[in-house]
Order: structure tokens, then sequence, then C-alpha cells
């Protein structure tokens, strides 16, 4: 059987909608689709109820000025161009769900969030009931057609830059009407922005966006206390000794190292770690680095990139957007997607996601439950 790449059926010309971001992949993405003989119109999302007048730096995104440079790149490119308003379902969808993850003691990943609500939810079925055959955006990851006319999500060509990772949510009939123009091609991020210059784009070295594009001067901590409050609670160690004290149990993350204000070193001198994080009673737990190992965990609201997998099977994971991948076993079992590691990990929150890899093609997804570490019994937020 011979795998035909790109995206969803490279036939025919279609009708797409290309999400344009004002950045320089986006706008390079939407320019490829029309040069593949595509019939393509661009919109930029507004995001924010109130959104700022320029950047600072390489932070934030969703910005007025944002909104300009994709009308311009449209301009350029030739295209329609509008902006859709869907500030209010993206402040729900995605902003009011990153604090109330937090608040519950959880560590949520909000691209994923829009990706799966917003993107390739309220996005997609604008773009579908408009008429609209595909939504392309400038995402580094490869849709794959198979003969049998399934789709498959794959790593991108360029390992450097896959972002198949945010993308695992999307579940059979949003890849269907997806397009990635970027995946299969292995080339360099500076290479891209020469695309863009040659093209005429003025985005060609507009800074990436970085962290959270919500939160535009990259505090997360000051974001969650000007929503949550403060609240003292205590600091303790395994035995449920009191180290110190902090202003709100959001503000930790497990795997934490720094910022943990501990008065006193730990009897062994080594560093201590944030294990884990009692929302019920304000509690931050820390310990040594050992306590952090994970060797199993249960993953909800699965979601997969295709046919759901039946029975135990091995497969790669990646528990971060920039992360490596680990060797895992995995079954679904009810609603519940259960994992065990080949070799014990850190760093796993309750809150992330666990996406599955089966070689380069993502299988899909699950938000992490329940963690088991080594020697331990389960831990939950």
């Amino acid at each position: 059987m011979t795998d035909t790449p790109h995206a969803p059926n490279p036939a025919p010309r279609l009708r797409v909608l290309a999400a344009m971001s004002g950045g320089v992949d986006s706008a390079v993405a939407a320019a490829r689709a029309v040069e593949a003989g595509h019939d393509v119109t661009g919109v930029h999302l507004a995001l924010s109820a109130n959104p700022q007048s320029f950047r600072t730096g390489a932070r934030g995104c969703c910005t007025i000025e944002d909104s300009r440079d994709a009308r311009r790149a449209a301009d350029v490119i030739g295209i329609p161009f509008y902006v859709w308003d869907l500030a209010d379902r993206f402040r729900r969808d995605v902003v009011e769900d990153f604090i109330a993850e937090y608040e519950a003691g959880r560590t949520p990943n909000p691209c994923l969030r829009c990706n799966e609500k917003i993107k390739f939810a309220a996005l997609l079925d604008k773009a579908l009931a408009l008429g609209f055959d595909a939504v392309c955006t400038g995402h580094y990851a490869t849709i794959v057609v198979r003969e049998d006319g399934t789709r498959e999500l794959h790593r991108a060509a360029d390992a450097a830059k896959d972002q198949s990772y945010v993308l695992g949510v999307l579940d059979e009939r949003q890849l269907a009407h997806a397009m990635f123009p970027l995946g299969d091609t292995p080339t360099t991020k500076e290479e891209i922005r020469a695309e863009a210059e040659r093209r005429g784009l003025a985005v060609a070295r507009k800074p990436d966006s970085h962290d959270i594009c919500f939160i535009a001067d990259g505090d997360t901590q000051g974001f969650l206390a000007r929503h949550l409050g403060t609240a003292e609670g205590d600091i303790v160690d395994e035995d449920g000794n009191r180290l110190g004290t902090h202003s709100g149990a959001y503000g930790f993350t497990v795997g934490q190292r720094k910022g943990l204000r501990i008065g006193h070193p730990a009897p062994d001198g080594k560093p201590r770690y944030v294990l884990d994080i009692s929302p019920v009673d304000n509690t931050v737990t820390v310990g040594p680095a050992s306590s952090l190992d994970v060797v199993a965990l249960t993953g909800i609201r699965p979601r997969w990139c295709g046919t759901p997998p039946t029975g135990p099977g091995t497969y790669t994971a990646q528990l971060r957007a920039h992360g490596g991948e680990t060797e895992v076993t995995a079954e679904l079992v009810g609603d519940e997607l259960r994992v065990t590691f080949t070799e014990p990990v850190r760093g796993v929150a309750p809150g992330q996601a666990i996406v599955l890899y089966d070689g380069t093609r993502v299988v899909g997804s699950a938000t992490i439950a329940t963690t088991v570490r080594r020697g331990k019994t389960a831990a939950t937020a």
C-alpha cells in the first residue's frame, strides 16, 4: 500500500479557509495553498475582547498588530480576508478552562485546548457551514491520505519543528478537513522566512510568539493571582513536616525546583522539587528528585486520530510540547487510558496531555488524571 502525503485530498481544487495569525508560518502556509491551486480565503481570529495595540517583543499574539499583519499578507498573496470574532468562545473554552484547571491543582496546556475547541471545532464548524472544504494552518505536522481514503496525522518532516503534540486532540472528522502545507517540507525556519521574503511578505522577519498567548507579559503566576486571589498555605515534606508557606498552591507545578522559598536546606543537602499540589487543603508537597519517578498513569477524555486501538499495545509517548519520546504500553479500559512506562519518567503532572505515537503516526491523546510513582500509590489532582 502506498501512502500519499499532504492534505486532505490533493487532486481537486478545494475551497480552503486559511487561519492567518499574523505570523510568518500561517502566511507561508496560505501562500502555498494558493500555489497548489486551491481557492483560498484568509481569516484572522480575534480572540481577545480587549486586544493590545502592539505585542511586547515575541510575547503574546492575537493583537491589533497581528490582525493588520495578517491582512497585509493576504493582500500580497491576493486572497480575500476577514476577521472573525471568537473572543467569547476563546475566553470560555480556553482561558476560563486554564484558570479552573490551575485552581483544581492541575497543569493544563492551553494550546491543545485552543486547537481542539477553537481552530478545529468552532472555526472548522463555521467554515464547513459556509461551504469550505478545509481549514489550513501553519502548524508543522503532516497528514497522510491512504489508498482507502482514511487519513492519518504524522510528525512533521523536520522533527525539530514538529508540532504534532498540540494537534493530538484532533479526531478523524477534523483531520478530514485539515491542511498543513508546511508539515512535509524538511526546511529550517530560516528557509521559511527566506521563502516569505521571496513572496514579498512583510512578516518574514517578525518574531515568533512564545509562551501563553493570552498572558502577553509571560507572568503566569501573576495572571493566576489576579483571577484566583491569594491564599496562604503550607509547604510540607513527604512526612507532612511544615517547611514554609506559599500564597497560592496554583503558583506551583509538579517537578518545579525554583521559587519554593523554603528557608532551610534538606537534611541531605540536595534540591527539593514539587511532588504534589493539593487544592483541597492548599498544601504543596516537596521532596527529592527520586520521588518524581512516575511508572504509570491514567488518562481521561481520550481522543483518537482515527479508529481507537483495541487491546494493549506498545507505543512511544510524548508528555510535553517540546519533550522527547518514551516507550510505553497503553490500553483503553472503558473510558480511561491506562499507561505503563518502560522506564520511569519525571515531571508528569495531572492536567497535562499524553500523546501516543506509532512510529511517526499520532495515535491519539488523553488528559492525565492520576499518576503512580515508583513505590508510591496513585497521585491525583
